[in-house]
């Protein structure tokens, strides 16, 4: 074997093993983030419909990320639309805020969505970049019902907010 190749080889066997020493991130702790692991259902209006989903959300890949999947509710009048979506909920140490990826049904080319989002108070602001424009997404929690709001808004083509979506959600006690 040629001493260049040597190198490479001898990198190829050594480098895996460096990233694997330093083992996996610490687990993410965030309280409030905390109170959304559950199960949930959800009652609202998108685009000025009438909207039923189920949320089922989990700590996931090391709690690095709360995996938040959601879908129509199997209780749904037939007329309304299928939808769902895959949101996960993590926090950029380095920069100092919140992420928030979401995959839903529309397909790789504008539903692979990265938003940032920052903390104030109960709420978690996001603000994903879309190419017709910005989207805002809005997490607050409500503590005396144990509930949560997520209230999503769009700009409109004069420039002002609008509200795309308005939910609430409540937790599905567990038997």
């Amino acid at each position: 074997m040629k001493p260049s190749r040597l190198i490479v080889f001898a990198l190829a066997l050594i480098l895996p093993g460096c990233s694997l020493a330093q083992g996996p991130a610490s687990e993410w702790r965030d309280e409030l983030a905390d109170h959304m692991a559950g199960t949930w259902k959800i009652e609202g209006k998108v685009m000025g419909r009438q909207a039923h989903h189920e949320v089922r959300a989990e700590w996931i890949l090391n709690h690095q990320f709360l995996r938040i999947q959601e879908k129509t509710a199997a209780s749904a009048p037939s007329e309304e639309r299928h939808y769902e979506a895959l949101w996960f909920l993590g926090f950029d140490a380095l920069s100092e805020r919140y992420v928030l990826h979401l995959i839903d049904v529309f397909g790789g080319r504008f539903s692979e969505t990265l938003g940032y989002g920052t903390r104030e108070g109960n709420s978690l602001r996001f603000v994903f970049e879309y190419p017709d424009g910005p989207f805002h997404t809005t997490f607050r929690w409500l503590p005396e019902e144990d509930a949560w709001q997520w209230l999503l808004e769009q700009k409109d083509n004069s420039g002002r907010w609008t509200t795309f979506a308005d939910f609430r959600l409540t937790r599905v006690k567990q038997p």
